[in-house]
Order: C-alpha cells, then sequence, then structure tokens
C-alpha cells in the first residue's frame, strides 16, 4: 500500500539500480523491481536530454509492456560535459580519462525519468538537470577512488554519494538527481498522474 497514494496501481521500478531502490523506499514507496533488459547505444545521435529521456522511456515501455496493469518506472542518468555524454565506463583506463576530464571544471547530471501506466494509457516523461563542480584531482586519488570503489556501474565513472564525495565543490539543483533520482520532481509528476487517473 502507497500511504501518500492509496489508490495507485502497483508500481513497479525498472531497473536494478540500488541507489535508485534506496531514494524510492526513502520517500515509503512500495514497489517490485524488475529491471529493463534494454542495452544503451552510446553512438545514438541524439541531444544529452533527448538520449536520458529516450532510454528512459524504452526502459519504462519494454516493462509496461509486459504489466499493463502497473504504473512502470524507468530512468535513465548520464553526465555531460562539452556536450559530450559519460555513460558507465568499460574499463578502468576509460573510467581513469572520464575522471581527469572532470577533475576541476564543471559538468551537468541529466536524469530522465519515464512514468507509463499501460493499462490507464497515462505516460509523463521528464527530465531533471544537475550542474556539479568538482575540485581539481589528481592521478593518484583517480587511481585510489577506482581501486577501492569500482565505479563502472555510474554514469561519468563516480557516484556522489561514495568516496567521490570530497571532489565536489559545489551542487546547482538536485542531489538526489546526481546520485540517480530526481526526488522532488518525480513526486510532481507522480501527482499529475493520479489527477488524470
Amino acid at each position: 500500500m502507497n500511504h501518500l497514494f492509496p489508490s495507485l496501481p502497483p508500481i513497479i521500478l525498472a531497473s536494478n539500480s540500488p541507489r535508485r531502490k534506496a531514494l524510492l523506499e526513502q520517500i515509503g514507496l512500495t514497489f517490485q523491481v524488475i529491471p529493463s533488459q534494454v542495452r544503451e547505444d552510446p553512438s545514438l545521435r541524439l541531444s544529452p536530454v533527448m538520449y536520458a529521456e529516450h532510454y528512459a522511456r524504452l526502459k519504462a515501455r519494454t516493462v509496461s509492456e509486459t504489466y499493463p496493469q502497473a504504473l512502470v518506472i524507468g530512468a535513465d542518468t548520464i553526465v555531460v560535459i562539452d556536450e559530450e555524454i559519460l555513460g558507465k565506463p568499460s574499463s578502468a583506463k576509460e573510467a581513469h580519462s572520464m575522471l581527469s576530464r572532470l577533475s576541476n571544471c564543471t559538468h551537468t547530471v541529466i536524469t530522465g525519468v519515464s512514468l507509463q501506466w499501460k493499462e490507464a494509457e497515462l505516460e509523463e516523461t521528464f527530465h531533471e538537470k544537475t550542474l556539479v563542480t568538482f575540485h581539481p584531482i589528481s592521478n593518484d586519488e583517480i587511481n585510489y577512488y577506482i581501486d577501492n570503489w569500482k565505479p563502472f556501474d555510474k554514469a561519468g565513472s563516480y557516484g556522489i554519494q561514495d568516496g567521490s564525495s570530497f571532489w565536489v565543490k559545489s551542487i546547482k539543483g538536485c542531489y538526489f538527481n546526481v546520485v540517480g533520482f530526481p526526488l522532488a520532481t518525480f513526486y510532481h509528476y507522480l501527482k499529475k498522474i493520479m489527477k488524470k487517473a
């Protein structure tokens, strides 16, 4: 039972991200985790915002096709610097390269979110942007971080809630968006869907 929204259908999070799961639990939402099997294509020629929204929508849609009676949440988080999308690193070398680029710079974290309830023919897709500025990071600090935190499941090769937190000089926007899910904006769209239902 979702106490804030007792009339909500069953909710499914189409992501195996432990961070998104923890954030939704943090606001007292009851849901099931059924990860989407969608694989992202980093060569897809879309703007960063369109890219994040496209994959959020696609992830939600693939799960929604099987569970039309549920409200499915799809999400995709990317890190953008100089208009280039930094996804999840495939190796320690790539992680090192990404973190070197983020050192002493400001980058943008974009999370696309799609809420889909097929049975009710309802969909809301949106995005959130947060600006993050890092202090200078040394090679030793980068190597230590990669060795100890192994950020291979994180866009941009870092998780703001872990050992990279002391690199953060400033944040402009939603902190939770950088973790992986913009809670306040999500809550706004959840209310919007319930008004339409």
